[in-house]
């Protein structure tokens, strides 16, 4: 087994677990928190075996978690604007899933970390506008 085969198996198991954590997890901060794992991982792997499939989802994991943390902490100021509930959540366990999935099977990954990246930024702002509008489906 090749060096980057052996990582990704890796990252594709750690990313199920985290999908795990953070789909049973009834908390949304714990839920952010146990997120932050995603991109951990992410960045421990390609400094072992690069690959810039595993760095695109790096990058993609920690906008996400920063979007997450952002829309908690304006929900926790108080802020009405903010929708951050369980279809957020589902739909960020669903592309994980299958983020682990294409990894260990050499698939491109851009579908799963889009689907990611728009239910995150769909819970304030543009992202928000964008989706009570129509335009932005997650």
């Amino acid at each position: 087994m090749k060096r980057e085969d052996f990582f990704r198996k890796e990252l594709a198991t750690e990313l199920r677990l985290v999908e795990n954590l953070v789909r049973n997890e009834p908390s949304k901060e714990k839920r952010i928190y146990y997120f932050s794992a995603a991109y951990g991982i992410t960045s421990r792997t390609f400094r072992y075996a690069f690959s810039k499939d595993v760095l695109l989802a790096d990058l993609v994991l920690t906008q996400v978690h920063g979007l997450l943390v952002d829309g908690f902490n304006q929900l926790r100021a108080g802020s009405e604007l903010i929708q951050l509930d369980s279809e957020h959540f589902e739909k960020i366990c669903d592309a994980l899933k299958e983020l682990a999935l294409r990894l260990e099977g050499g698939q491109g990954i851009q579908e799963p970390l889009q689907d990611m990246l728009a239910a995150a930024f769909s819970v304030g702002g543009p992202g928000l506008y964008l989706r009570e509008k129509g335009s932005l489906v997650i």
